[in-house]
């Protein structure tokens, strides 16, 4: 069974720091397109960075400039790094794995407050 693990929420200030993990199992990961989606309060999850098997990166235009994706084929995991978050950064952030099917994890919840 597919299994996608993600760890490193929490509530930071605005302008603070995060750093995203997903370690996933059961999957050929090295084929998977790895994605970080955030969905707010009364509100749809949307992309936030997506990683291709061969590294191609692409990211909401909220947060270009901001935010970094990785992925660790040897390891199965990836990571976003979010530097100088914004309150509107707040939501359940969740791992997805795309290829001919999509597979999620169970989320992780990012606070942005003071």
């Amino acid at each position: 069974q597919v299994q996608l693990v993600e760890s490193g929420g929490g509530l930071v200030q605005p302008g603070g720091s995060l750093r995203l993990s997903c370690a996933a199992s059961q999957i050929i990961f090295g084929i998977y397109t790895m994605g970080w989606y955030r969905q707010a309060p009364g509100k749809e999850r949307d992309m936030v960075a997506r990683i291709t098997r061969d590294g191609t990166t692409n990211y909401a235009d909220s947060v270009k400039g901001r935010f970094t994706i990785s992925r660790d084929n040897a390891k199965n995991t990836v990571n976003l790094q979010m530097n100088s978050l914004k309150p509107e950064d707040t939501g359940v952030y969740y791992c997805g794995a795309q290829w001919t099917t999509t597979f999620w994890g169970r989320g992780t919840q990012v606070t942005v407050s003071s």
